[in-house]
């Protein structure tokens, strides 16, 4: 059913608890895992933001997709990582459709609390423009 899974990171607490779905996923369905991580380009964010997880660092995404892969490793499941730069929604709807995948899984930041942060969050651009099915993990 879901033969190749696209799962993206952040650094936020909800990415680190979809883990375990996608590991079950993975298991369930024998599917191939693409672990995705977005810089954002830092001329987007006009001054740090507190409690902000913004993806700015390319050696802070290096490490974020090396401790994704290791947490994976000891699950006995095979992750490739892929790194890429832009507006996080956009590439991640580009790279799902790169690769084919079957199933985008992402956890949700809550960002969207009001109609306006909720048309305007990365979850739900992923849901609009992806290319296959969204599953996202609270």
């Amino acid at each position: 059913m879901f033969k190749t899974i696209l799962f993206a990171v952040d650094q936020s607490r909800e990415a680190h608890e979809a883990a375990l779905i996608v590991t079950n996923l993975v298991k369930t369905y024998h599917s191939s895992l693409y672990v995705l991580a977005v810089v954002e380009p830092d001329a987007e964010v006009p001054e740090p933001q507190p409690h902000s997880e913004q993806m700015t660092s390319p050696e802070a995404v290096a490490n974020l997709l090396e401790e994704a892969k290791a947490l994976f490793s000891k699950d006995d499941i095979e992750a490739q990582t892929l790194e890429r730069e832009g507006k996080p929604a956009f590439t991640i709807c580009d790279v799902a459709d790169e690769i084919n995948a079957d199933l985008i899984v992402m956890g949700s930041r809550g960002a969207g609390l009001t109609e306006e942060g909720a048309a305007d969050s990365v979850t739900n651009r992923v849901i609009n423009l992806s290319p296959c099915p969204v599953l996202i993990v609270p």
